[in-house]
């Protein structure tokens, strides 16, 4: 299984993270000395997924310490440096989340602060499966079908994650378990993550499998070609409301077109029970030139501005259920404030 960021100790501590803005044409990996980097790493989308930052947040504040002894930083400097990586990308809270899992130790030393790092990426792969095995058994206690057609948007496989996946592990588990039919891997605009990454994934692991237009999934589901939709979250409210790339809620309101069941898989670590609704979630806006240009030239004409949401927050009455490494919880008819405080743990 593919490892979309790792610790390393030799020539020099380091975060190595494969590339994934050239996959799949290119497997390369990028090792990671300086919090600039794994700034601009993440900003960049070199890593990217909620898990995945978490572990990013939480093995950064090691690389921070690392380069604080190397560069003679005093105690006020480090401090800047672990906000920068905490505030890389808004939306994300579980960046924000893997910072403050180790913060609190940096006066323990740099040895306490990557233990507890390690710890937390070792767990994320725990949680992944069981999290997928939660969301495999409602599946198949709710759709009456032998083999499940399934649609996903954007990427939540390992490459999301320390390893297995959320969403995309849903899909790995029905497949393990003989129950998993064709897979529609929207191809996420404007930087094409399920073409480029879910795609690439599901051909590793022998699933069969579509690309097609984000355009298309409403069409596809409609029509009756799939039996439930499984995306990732990277922030979930209070009330059951989730943030996921752009392109998320229209899955959502064809599902309830549809009836069938549109299912959203994260770590624990993503419901952020401070946040009442979907309306208070920041959304990140990235670069115009992401939806005017395409491999670098401009398909746009000149003077015309873009418009870059990176998410977009889906109702929870559009959701059927919210999985966790928790559990279910049943969000579609549902809107108490408190709905997802034992699955977040």
């Amino acid at each position: 299984m593919v490892l979309a960021i790792e610790w390393l100790d030799d020539p020099a501590p380091m975060i190595r993270l494969i590339d994934q803005t050239l996959l799949p044409g290119t497997e390369r990996y990028v090792d990671v000395t300086t919090v600039d980097v794994l700034v601009e790493s993440i900003r960049h989308l070199v890593i990217r997924g909620a898990p995945a930052l978490g572990a990013a947040g939480a093995l950064g504040v090691a690389l921070a310490m690392a380069q604080a002894g190397r560069d003679k930083w005093d105690a006020q400097r480090l401090d800047r440096e672990i906000d920068r990586i905490r505030d890389a990308r808004p939306t994300a809270v579980n960046l924000a989340w893997g910072v403050s899992q180790v913060r609190e130790s940096v006066p323990s030393g740099i040895g306490t602060v990557l233990g507890l790092a390690r710890q937390l990426v070792a767990g994320d792969e725990a949680a992944n499966r069981r999290l997928s095995r939660h969301g495999a058994d409602w599946i198949l206690a709710h759709v009456a079908r032998d083999k499940i057609r399934v649609v996903t948007h954007c990427n939540s496989g390992a490459l999301a994650t320390s390893a297995w996946g959320t969403g995309y592990g849903i899909i790995h588990e029905l497949n393990q378990r003989g129950r998993l039919g064709l897979v529609y891997a929207d191809e996420t605009r404007p930087l094409l993550q399920g073409a480029r990454l879910t795609s690439w994934e599901l051909l590793q692991d022998g699933i069969e499998h579509v690309v097609q237009a984000d355009s298309a999934a409403a069409s596809t589901i409609l029509r009756g070609l799939v039996d439930v939709a499984i995306i990732g979250a990277d922030r979930i409210a209070a009330n059951g409301d989730t943030a996921n790339k752009v392109g998320s809620v229209g899955l959502a309101l064809a599902c309830q077109r549809a009836k069938i069941p549109f299912v959203v898989a994260a770590p624990s670590s993503t419901v952020d029970l401070a946040v009442a609704r979907g309306d208070d979630i920041v959304i990140e806006e990235r670069d115009e030139d992401e939806v005017l240009c395409f491999a670098g030239l401009r398909t746009a004409p000149a003077g015309a501005r873009g418009f870059n949401p990176a998410f977009d927050v889906t109702p929870h009455d559009l959701i059927s259920i919210v999985v966790t490494e928790h559990g279910v919880a049943e969000t579609a008819t549902n809107t108490d404030p408190d709905l997802l405080a034992t699955t977040a743990g």
